[in-house]
């Protein structure tokens, strides 16, 4: 069976991401692509890399005939796409790649986003997507929100040991890099070559990224009582990848045995050996996430560390791994593709 796909925003980075894996996927068919700006051009004018393929050309929202799309992607701006899905038919399948349906609290949003929530009916039924450890809902949901690439990284590191008990739930500390596509493709001062090549740089230091808000849901949610983490990200001079590397308490053997047995029977979570650490370099362009565990020089403290590919395993990957799932294929389909290197 072919399943028909609309991708909205398909100008932006995540919404190329994905037309580059649904390429390779054995069910699933590209039907429409829209983009605002760029409405009435052809994919291969705006993404030279995609010309290969024969695809839709870009046209506004209003143009797509959604009785004709079994399931859509929403790789909008965060606060655009609460209108956008309110907009659509209530019986199409979204998965939607912003922000705007990650936090089940309206006053959350609030406090994260600075903007009122416009749309808690359809957050009421939003599932939150990291694929992992939501199967069963992402599968029979018509909604799912896809994480925030860096909120995927962490939660990939801490999850298991905070549902084992085998770390201090008040000393966790997550030191992140990323490469600048997690930015958006959107032209800012800050981000070209001149202003970033050369150099790093932290942002949104001492508790103010948003990304705060999703690791506070979810950790609060599995210890049963309030978890707040240090966390401070850092742009790196590179188009893909998230390296996070978390600083916590609890034996690293124990953390690192609690690890590979949460992950042993995933497709795209692997743990190393005992004291290798991942690279950024081993996972770009695929849906793989590396973990690493060492022991400190500090008794009964460990470093964690993994690593993603932010527009895939972190966005766009992750996103077509619960497309699968709510259409009933295949949860790896279209995603087996090999990290790129050198």
């Amino acid at each position: 069976m072919t399943h028909r796909i609309a991708i909205l925003g398909a100008s932006g980075y995540t919404g190329a991401e994905l037309v580059r894996l649904i390429a390779s996927h054995p069910s699933m068919q590209i039907a429409a692509l829209s983009a605002d700006r760029k409405a009435g051009m052809a994919m291969a004018e705006v993404f030279p890399f995609l010309r290969h393929l024969d695809l839709p050309r870009l046209q506004k929202i209003e143009e797509i005939d959604f009785s004709q799309i079994d399931l859509c992607f929403c790789a909008l701006p965060h606060a655009t796409t609460q209108i956008v899905v309110s907009s659509l038919p209530r019986d199409l399948k979204i998965v939607d790649l912003s922000a705007d349906f990650r936090l089940r609290s309206a006053a959350d949003y609030e406090t994260w986003y600075g903007q009122p929530h416009t749309a808690m009916d359809l957050q009421a039924e939003a599932v939150y997507g990291l694929t992992e450890f939501y199967r069963a809902e992402i599968a029979a949901a018509r909604l799912v929100a896809g994480t925030g690439c860096n909120a995927a990284a962490g939660q990939y590191a801490l999850r298991p040991l905070i549902s084992a008990g085998v770390i201090d739930l008040d000393s966790i500390l997550i030191d992140l890099k990323a490469g600048v596509s997690g930015a958006g493709r959107s032209l800012k001062e800050n981000l070209l070559h001149a202003e970033l090549s050369g150099g790093t740089h932290s942002y949104s230091a001492g508790g103010k990224h948003r990304h705060l808000g999703e690791f506070d849901q979810e950790f609060s949610k599995l210890a049963g009582r309030p978890v707040q983490i240090q966390f401070t990200p850092h742009l790196l001079p590179m188009n893909r990848g998230i390296l996070a590397t978390t600083y916590v308490q609890g034996d690293p053997r124990a953390i690192h045995e609690v690890l590979s047995k949460a992950y042993a029977a995933e497709a795209f979570l692997q743990v190393l050996p005992f004291g290798a650490l991942p690279s950024t370099r081993d996972i770009a362009g695929s849906n793989y996430c590396h973990i690493g565990v060492i022991g400190d020089r500090i008794a009964g403290r460990a470093v964690v560390v993994s690593v993603l590919d932010n527009l895939t395993k972190g966005s766009s990957g992750q996103a077509m791994q619960n497309a699968n799932l709510m259409l009933g294929v295949e949860e790896t389909a279209g995603l087996n593709l090999a990290p790129m290197f050198p």
